[in-house]
């Protein structure tokens, strides 16, 4: 089955940077619509960032574009959110999803991995 494992999260600072990592196995990478969502405390779960599967469409929420970058290798089978500029209102848990549309909402990816939080302290 498809499994689909995040790592990177942790605590930083505000203005700091994190990099997370999404490992899949189970599927066709490569032919995959890949995306990051958070859901912070209290809120609900909303986009972060997609990458369609040949990298040639890509997606950011408002609040996200030209601190986040999101990127995928193909070879290994992951993706990436490169986090940078952090706020404190950044701080969620970020999920890793695989197989919806690039820029659409949460329901249209039937693939999550299991979340990783990320802390950003003022």
């Amino acid at each position: 089955q498809v499994q689909l494992v995040e790592s990177g999260g942790g605590l930083a600072q505000a203005g700091g940077s994190l990099r997370l990592s999404c490992a899949a196995s189970g599927l066709t990478f490569k032919y995959y619509n890949m995306a990051w969502f958070r859901q912070g405390p209290g809120k609900e779960r909303e986009s972060v960032a997609a990458i369609k599967w040949n990298s040639e469409e890509i997606y950011y929420a408002d609040s996200m574009r030209g601190r986040f970058t999101i990127s995928r290798d193909n070879a290994k089978n992951t993706v990436y959110l490169q986090m940078n500029s952090l706020k404190p209102e950044d701080t969620a848990i970020y999920y890793c999803a695989a197989g919806g549309t690039v820029g659409g909402p949460a329901t249209t990816y039937d693939d999550w991995g299991q979340g990783t939080q990320v802390t950003v302290a003022s």
